[in-house]
């Protein structure tokens, strides 16, 4: 009877995880049904994002004792783990190694300009040295661009909104953020319900970004472009063009064939209409496949309509396996010259940094094993800082 009875009692489900404090809807949730008032939220992840290596919430000042209870019982103040933290020579760049509670990893990026080379109504703008957190939304991704080391993972994971959120509260023991762009790993549109709760976090008490200084960028999910500005008001939405026309589209970017051009540009154009938010286009300077003058002259007709921002991004080698080179610096200045001359589109070259620490456009990838390109980068004006 007594072996029985221990087998009984051996054989009870565990307790289920116990979750991120910034699990949005989650806590929420949990606080509703115990009948705790939504206002103590914030002032618990105000502690951890001061507190950032807090190992529990007793701590937490001014709380009803049922707060702490339930926080005892089902949370915890981050489910990561800041692993490494990777520092580019010329100290504009870190890079972020986060551990999952699931055992995955993810990378996020902060990239450190100077105001001062930005420049608004041809002056140079005040200010001086700050941040911009780039993070991911995803574990690797499904969408396959043959020139993004992300895509050579494969898609692992959607990240919870909590995820999201710690990576800010891990970058802020490094540097305070003024900027967040959704540009790591993962598609976030894939992502949808996950990153508008992180950005509605993000943008309120006491991370107060200001929805202005917050981009996502997208390959173009239309179906949820077509709801971003009713979720996202005011969030600048990016989009990861990198050619002008289909069938160059669909050979750099798979996923590009269940996403039709003239298809994404109409819904981007009515996005548009609703919000009036200019529209940055990300296009990547691949050398003798989409940076010739005829893809430029393709390129200002069909952004013709449109209030946009084209953001010329060179090439970063992912490795000895990949098929592309980048562009030269001529091929990239006359593209720029006739998107600007010509049709009179505003058109910007990002200049990279952090390639020494693999944290450059298109390089964040967890565990790929060949040699990255080396480099430096120096400060430069960030893309919140442009004005039309």
């Amino acid at each position: 009877m007594a072996s029985s009875s221990s087998s009984s009692s051996s054989s009870s489900p565990p307790p289920p995880p116990r979750r991120s404090v910034f699990d949005a809807a989650y806590i929420r949730a949990e606080f509703a049904a115990a009948g705790i008032s939504p206002h103590f939220i914030p002032l618990i992840w105000k502690y951890v994002l001061q507190n950032p290596r807090c190992g529990d919430l007793d701590a937490v000042p001014s709380l009803p004792a049922a707060a702490y209870a339930l926080l005892r019982q089902k949370f915890q103040p981050t489910t990561s783990t800041l692993t490494t933290a990777a520092e580019s020579k010329d100290r504009t760049t870190t890079k972020l190694l986060i551990r999952l509670k699931n055992g995955e990893s993810v990378e996020a990026v902060i990239m450190r300009y100077d105001t001062r080379l930005g420049k608004y109504d041809g002056k140079p703008r005040p200010g001086g040295v700050r941040s911009t957190l780039c993070v991911s939304s995803q574990v690797g991704c499904k969408m396959g661009c043959r020139f993004c080391a992300t895509g050579t993972m494969g898609f692992k994971s959607n990240l919870s909104s909590g995820e999201i959120v710690e990576q800010l509260v891990h970058a802020s023991r490094y540097s305070q953020i003024r900027n967040v762009v959704f540009m790591g790993m993962g598609e976030p549109l894939n992502n949808y319900t996950a990153l508008v709760e992180a950005i509605q976090v993000l943008i309120g008490s006491p991370f107060q970004l200001s929805p202005k200084r917050i981009t996502v960028s997208t390959v173009g999910i239309i179906h949820s472009i077509n709801k971003f500005n009713n979720d996202l008001p005011n969030i600048n939405l990016a989009v990861s063009l990198h050619a002008p026309d289909q069938d160059i589209r669909c050979h750099i970017m798979p996923a590009a064939r269940a996403f039709p051009l003239v298809k994404l540009m109409n819904a981007l154009q009515s996005y548009q209409n609703e919000s009036k938010q200019t529209i940055f286009i990300e296009y990547i300077m691949l050398d003798g496949v989409n940076d010739q003058e005829q893809h430029a002259h393709q390129l200002g007709k069909l952004l013709e309509t449109f209030k946009a921002v084209v953001n010329l991004i060179p090439f970063n080698p992912i490795g000895s396996s990949n098929n592309f080179k980048t562009s030269s610096e001529h091929n990239v200045k006359k593209f720029q010259k006739i998107l600007r001359g010509i049709y009179n589109i505003r058109t910007t070259i990002r200049q990279q940094m952090g390639q020494d620490i693999a944290g450059a456009c298109g390089q964040l990838v967890v565990s790929l094993p060949d040699e990255r390109s080396a480099g430096g980068a120096t400060l430069l004006s960030d893309i919140e800082d442009i004005r039309i």
